[in-house]
């Protein structure tokens, strides 16, 4: 599916690696302009710089772990007269660890990056985007829709977080043409679990289970299109949701606990 090329911009937010990368990728290649922001202004500026042959691409260097930052950002664009159209809330990571292993300041800067910008950058641009009939795609993950593994205590909770909102917002914005999306790709190809430290607990899963991040991107703004409220992307993880349908929450519960110490490292 292509989504037409419009003079509303999306605003990324994590779009210097992984899966934010391959979708401002993806909308590039479909005409949609960008605005593009992280922590990291270099990468995010050489992205910028190869996908401006394809379409005007704004670069804001930003960290959302700072309460101040959602407000600061939305305020730039306002005053760069930039209408956002599409709003893609993909910036995030994990917290390796029980709970009680890391002090509360990790936790709340966790909280601040993956519920509380989110949360505000949705409410300052929805203005902007109803009035566009736009798009509102949240990045989460299947383990929204999988018992909680032990270890990374906040990353499920917070994912399911975005799959509920998604559902509000589209069921609030249908009057407007509006699709909220909630993204719920398995395991994916990207800098994440370098950034966890997981990384080789991770590369002993089989091949099977792994998802390419442009194909993650492609499937998450194709599910956003149709007005698709929660996507998963790949067959295998397709399945492995009918199966938890199927399967007793004692048992799913169970079978997690078993498997959680062989993909996370626990404290």
């Amino acid at each position: 599916m292509t989504t037409a090329p419009s003079a509303g911009y999306a605003l990324i937010t994590g779009a210097s690696s992984g899966i934010g990368e391959a979708i401002a990728r993806e909308y590039a290649r479909r005409g949609v302009p960008l605005i593009l922001t992280a922590r990291r202004f270099e990468r995010l500026q050489t992205l910028a710089d190869e996908l401006r042959a394809l379409v005007p691409v704004v670069v804001i260097a930003a960290d959302l772990a700072d309460p101040a930052t959602p407000r600061a950002l939305v305020a730039e664009i306002q005053q760069r007269e930039l209408p956002v159209r599409i709003l893609v809330n993909n910036a995030g990571y994990g917290v390796p660890g029980r709970y009680l292993s890391k002090d509360w300041a990790t936790h709340a800067h966790f909280l601040q990056v993956m519920i509380g910008a989110v949360c505000e950058l949705t409410w300052r641009l929805l203005p902007s985007i109803r009035a566009q009939g736009g798009r509102i795609l949240n990045v989460a993950s299947f383990a929204a829709l999988v018992p909680s593994a032990d270890g990374q205590t906040l990353y499920a909770p917070v994912k399911s977080f975005l799959v509920k909102f998604s559902e509000a917002l589209s069921l609030e914005n249908a009057d407007a043409g509006v699709h909220a999306t909630a993204l719920c790709p398995g395991f994916t190809w990207s800098e994440f679990h370098d950034v966890t430290g997981t990384r080789a607990m991770m590369s002993k899963l089989p091949k099977w289970m792994w998802l390419k991040s442009e194909d993650v991107a492609r499937a998450g703004i194709d599910a956003a299109e149709r007005g698709q409220v929660v996507a998963v992307p790949g067959l295998v993880y397709k399945l492995i949701r009918g199966l938890t349908w199927l399967l007793p929450d004692g048992l799913l519960l169970k079978l997690m606990a078993r498997n959680s110490r062989k993909i996370r490292p626990i404290d």
